[in-house]
């Protein structure tokens, strides 16, 4: 069965996480994926390690590159942008990455490749986006969370051990939710093409994609004109929702309403809590958590971890254990899901791969094709899509085009 995307073609000229992210999830649910790479250096990524496979492919890089085609071009050369061009002229979709300008100072801006498709869905990729005061700035993931706000409210919670220190998130989220924010984009400009025949630009920015998650604490600001605070793992609205101690290990704790703060006074053996005018309602545990936490915490020390999710779980109270990334990865329901899957790599044999997230019931999204070695397509694409003969290939090998 083919992917929903299929017959989707993407000229792809991003590079480290954002943009290679996004034509990931394309490539998974069946679009043809042309990744055009800088000859003899590719992606940044390549290098970055370690990991390194024992053949000295970047674990970094296999990670959002499956189900592409690696060409190599040197968009500086005339030769190159002739062939980019040719490209755009048969595909549906072009996503990039460079700074502000970038592509425009090659001829390969939105304005010029759409006099040649004017159907051309042409997504670029920023820090801070198209316009603004900030526009010419690198974007960085880390540098993106700081300004954002995320890192204000990321780390300990005030009064405890490490207070003042703002933490990032454990992995460039800013890229991959701008990646997840630009596919969503890039398939709403195609259900707009299919009805009007004309294809559009669009401007992601991780800086707005990072500001947007701020969701419910951004809002409790706009509201309220308080700025929100760190609170570590406990959550700024909810009481009692935050990891707990056992005797070997900690668990997360998600008391999301009242009838569960019953159930688990009840499990605890202290009903009256739930009667207490400072804990009956999850308004007032917020207000009270200074009163509640000391002697909540204390409840869960003499158990292990496993016992507590299992007594948690038969009385219907959210918790589950704090995983590491090995448990996670081993997880009966990964496995269950698909989502670590196994693909056969040209040069480093079997390797793993997070799966795909959908689950379509007519058109499954799939790993049909490992990550690419550098320009292992260009000679298939020029000859077989663009028809270059093999001369003409030999010669731009030459030149130092691909």
């Amino acid at each position: 069965m083919s992917g929903a995307l299929h017959g989707i073609i993407v000229v792809d000229f991003s590079r480290i996480l954002a943009g290679p992210y996004a034509t990931m999830l394309l490539g998974d649910m069946g679009a043809r994926i042309i990744k055009v790479e800088q000859p003899g250096q590719g992606d940044d990524t390549r290098r970055w390690g370690p990991p390194f496979t024992h053949n000295g492919e970047s674990g970094y890089f296999l990670c959002v590159n499956r189900n592409k085609e690696s060409v190599t071009l040197d968009l500086k050369h005339e030769a190159g942008q002739k062939i980019v061009r040719a490209m755009v002229k048969q595909a549906d979709i072009v996503v990039e990455n460079f700074k502000v300008g970038g592509m425009a100072a090659m001829g390969l801006s939105y304005d010029e490749l759409s006099k040649i498709n004017p159907g051309i869905i042409y997504c670029s990729i920023t820090g801070y986006g198209q316009t603004g005061p900030y526009r010419e700035r690198s974007g960085y993931d880390a540098v993106i969370e700081a300004e954002g706000g995320i890192m204000s409210i990321t780390g300990p919670a005030m009064g405890e051990a490490g207070e003042g220190r703002p933490y990032k998130v454990g992995v460039a989220i800013a890229d991959i939710t701008a990646g997840l924010n630009a596919v969503i984009a890039i398939l709403a400009a195609l259900h707009h093409r299919t009805i009007s025949g004309a294809g559009q630009a669009i401007d992601i920015a991780l800086f707005d994609t990072q500001v947007s998650w701020l969701a419910n604490v951004a809002s409790s600001y706009l509201i309220s004109g308080k700025a929100p605070t760190r609170y570590g793992n406990a959550h700024p609205s909810i009481v009692p929702y935050q990891t707990m101690k056992a005797s070997d290990g900690w668990f997360m704790l998600a008391v999301g309403n009242d009838l569960q703060f019953r159930k688990l006074c009840n499990l605890l053996g202290h009903p009256h809590w739930a009667d207490d005018p400072r804990f009956a309602t999850n308004q007032a545990r917020v207000v009270h958590r200074g009163e509640l936490l000391p002697q909540l915490e204390p409840e869960f020390i003499h158990q292990p971890v496993a016992t507590w999710i299992s007594r948690l779980g038969e009385a219907g109270i959210p918790a589950g254990p704090v995983n590491d990334i090995p448990t996670t990865l081993g997880d009966p329901q990964i496995e269950a899901r698909g989502m670590v899957q196994h693909v056969e790599h040209p040069v480093t044999g079997p390797i793993s791969l997070i799966g795909p997230v959908p689950k379509f019931s007519s058109t499954p999204a799939t790993i049909h094709k490992p990550p690419p070695l550098l320009g292992e397509d260009t000679s298939t694409v020029l000859k077989e899509w663009l028809g270059y003969s093999e001369e003409e290939i030999r010669q731009l090998a030459f030149d130092g085009v691909t």
